[in-house]
């Protein structure tokens, strides 16, 4: 049998992105890089390469089920189905619970379906290597990333350097996790060498992070645990819809990661970004001499520097004048907002909503 699984979340909403992000279809389910392929179908590809897709399974929310039916060829019993959103604990516990019905000697990798990996070779010689280190280990094995700026978008991981792990490279004991830093203890993680930005991605056999859950969540373990003859029949959805409306939201970092004492991190460069704000693309996507992308549609754009563009397809934007914005053509909204300023979005879209409802949503 093989042993190898994957774990995709893909229930997340991407405010960030809005308005191209939307609650009816979010960034996971968008070719947000103009690259042929949405954002979930590269992660689906890339660790097909990996595992069989027989062993691939996909979280996402309830409301989203159909778009990953109809973006991935996989099994309909293979597409968990969140009825809330509960952050990525609970929805790591639904599907470590549904592959240990299918197989109690798991070893399962976690990844965000949004993600953007560059370096794909480097990145299944990484997984593979962590599966390895994992099979045969109670560890919680997460990917670092070497940072190469201090960047206070990311949370960090400090690793052990004086704690190699013996016939593995770059793999090392975890010391702390820490949150989003400001700029100037960003430089000092950056200075010190010691620290890697977390990923979100996660490998660890199903016995390891069973007993983490009962350790460290005991009542979301327990509620799980009650029905887990349920799972992979046709009373599990009955049984997650009970269960969830029980469970708090809690990240995997803060519930088990940040707590654990046998936690590792493998060290790398993949080429890595989380795609988490529409700067992060713009780093991603191809620019002219002036340094403007556009993402989508077609742009005509004069004394302009800098700026990002995604415009609706069969529509001209004629523009000039601007250095460093986003601006975005969706349909029936139009975002025009400095890069520096992207993180108030979140606010302008709860401004909308406020003003009419769920419509732009």
């Amino acid at each position: 049998m093989d042993n190898r699984y994957v774990i995709i979340m893909a229930g997340g909403v991407g405010s960030r992105f809005w308005p191209l992000s939307r609650r009816e279809r979010p960034k996971q389910f968008l070719d947000i890089l103009g690259r042929g392929e949405t954002l979930l179908q590269q992660t689906y590809r890339r660790f097909c390469s990996i595992c069989k897709k027989e062993n691939i399974f996909i979280v996402t929310s309830a409301e989203h089920k159909h778009l990953v039916s109809n973006q991935l060829d996989i099994d309909p019993n293979n597409i968990l189905a969140e009825p809330f959103r509960r952050n990525t604990a609970p929805c790591l516990a639904y599907g470590t619970f549904r592959i240990l019905k299918e197989n109690e000697n798991a070893v399962i990798t976690v990844t965000p379906a949004d993600h953007l990996i560059i370096k794909e070779d480097k990145f299944n010689e990484v997984i593979r290597k962590s599966f390895e280190f994992a099979e045969d280990n109670n560890a919680l094995l997460t990917l670092g990333i070497e940072p190469d700026r201090p960047e206070t978008g990311y949370g960090y991981i400090q690793a052990d350097k004086k704690k190699p792990v013996k016939g593995f490279t770059n793999l090392l004991k975890v010391k702390t996790f820490t949150e989003k830093p400001d700029i100037e203890l960003a430089r000092v993680f950056l200075e010190s060498g010691d620290f890697y930005w977390n990923s979100g991605i996660f490998i660890w056999n199903i016995k390891a992070i069973m007993a983490a859950f009962e350790k460290y969540l005991p009542e979301m373990f327990s509620v799980f645990e009650e029905g887990k003859e349920y799972f992979g029949t046709k009373q599990e959805n009955k049984f997650i819809s009970k269960t969830y409306a029980e469970c708090r939201s809690i990240s995997i970092d803060y519930g088990i990661m940040e707590k654990a004492e046998n936690v590792y991190v493998m060290c790398t460069d993949i080429g890595w970004s989380d795609l988490g704000t529409w700067s992060s693309l713009h780093e991603h996507s191809k620019t002219d001499k002036k340094g403007n992308s556009s993402v989508s549609g077609d742009v005509f754009s004069y004394d302009c520097r800098g700026n990002i563009f995604n415009i609706t397809p069969g529509k001209i934007a004629v523009v000039q004048g601007l250095k460093d914005f986003i601006v975005v053509d969706s349909k029936d909204v139009l975002l025009i907002v400095k890069k520096e300023e992207e993180q108030n979005i979140k606010n302008y879209l709860e401004d909308v909503k406020k003003a009419t409802g769920e419509k732009y949503q």
